[in-house]
């Protein structure tokens, strides 16, 4: 497996280097592939003494201030959302989980539509979104929690429901709060944030989610076992020495700050966390050890891609990448329960 898994993952980062290269030539403006990588050396000190600069100032503009970032940060969520719903799925033995289903995006949406529709956290200035989207996917992660401990113990199955209905009083809120304004822009400002959307990619946006995302991935890929251990099921688990409680606790903490910090400065975008680790599962097999890296580089080469096709499916206007993800995710949601096995233990 180790020599499978090695070709694996050198296959998908070298697909992943030649995608974001492409997403960055795709557009109203052409740009070769020569010019991406001329423009993105230059920027490097070591590099930039020797790169001769025969692009055009508009050429650099579109490249590094406005396509580069837009692109990574679509790495970074993808392959973010892709590992926290990995992570999900071991949490609640359940391979048609994801990290939605804490109630974690309604929270999100519910910070964001406060900021566009009521001008909350406006003393923040351009942080205000992230930051109160933030809050709001922190708050409802504290609530779940919360309904879900059970005499001091965490019932997964309370999780899941405190999650549904966690989201649903959530949505509900958001849909009131669209309702009571009057104002039209604001209006369509908070629909499109809730499908999806990389258009305010800046670097400024980049360095936090790509900090979380490191930290999370490396703490999920050393704890690999213990996610294995959690497959076989609590007794077993408990048996081979995983502290099932305090592990869990880690686990939805990390889960929910890396997706609350994605759904951030993305918006809301489904699927990713669901079809991702699935398909991974269905080449490497259920191992973490595996499962982990390999889901974080094909969701960052599938988000590159649906923000691509998001961005040139009907130019000059721009569709939310949700749509996208859902025309992906729903038919092969669909066909997961037509497998009827979606569980890592006894079919149900």
């Amino acid at each position: 497996m180790n020599k499978k898994f090695m070709v694996f993952a050198i296959t998908l980062v070298l697909l992943l280097i030649v995608s974001m290269t492409l997403a960055v030539m795709i557009g109203s403006v052409s740009i070769t592939p020569l010019h991406v990588w001329k423009v993105i050396f230059s920027k490097i000190s070591i590099f930039s003494n020797s790169i001769e600069g025969d692009w055009s100032r508009s050429q650099e503009i579109i490249i590094w201030q406005i396509r580069v970032p837009r692109v990574l940060l679509a790495a970074i969520v993808g392959a973010g959302l892709a590992i926290a719903g990995a992570a999900v799925q071991a949490l609640v033995r359940n391979s048609i989980a994801d990290p939605y289903i804490l109630g974690i995006s309604s929270g999100a949406t519910v910070g964001a539509t406060a900021v566009i529709i009521l001008g909350a956290f406006s003393f923040l200035g351009i942080y205000a979104l992230s930051v109160a989207a933030f809050f709001g996917s922190f708050m409802a992660m504290v609530l779940v929690f919360l309904l879900s401990r059970v005499g001091g113990r965490i019932s997964i199955f309370r999780l899941l429901l405190a999650g549904m209905a966690v989201s649903f009083i959530l949505s509900a809120t958001s849909n009131f709060m669209l309702m009571m304004s009057k104002e039209e822009g604001g209006i369509k400002a908070v629909m499109y944030w809730m499908l999806g959307s990389l258009a305010g990619a800046k670097w400024s946006n980049l360095l936090i989610p790509a900090i979380i995302f490191v930290i999370v991935f490396v703490l999920l890929w050393l704890h690999y076992r213990q996610l294995n251990l959690l497959l076989l099921g609590e007794e077993a688990a408990v048996t081979l020495g995983v502290n099932l409680q305090q592990f869990r606790v880690q686990l939805i903490v990390l889960v929910s700050l890396l997706t609350g910090v994605l759904v951030a400065v993305s918006g809301s975008i489904g699927f990713v966390g669901l079809i991702i680790p699935h398909i991974v599962r269905l080449f490497v097999g259920s191992n973490y050890k595996y499962v982990i890296p390999i889901s974080a580089l094909l969701g960052a080469v599938f988000l590159v891609w649906a923000d691509a096709i998001a961005r040139v499916l009907i130019a000059p206007e721009e569709m939310p990448i949700g749509i996208i993800t859902a025309f992906c995710g729903g038919p092969f949601f669909i066909w997961l329960l037509r497998r009827n096995n979606y569980s890592f233990g006894e079919g149900d």
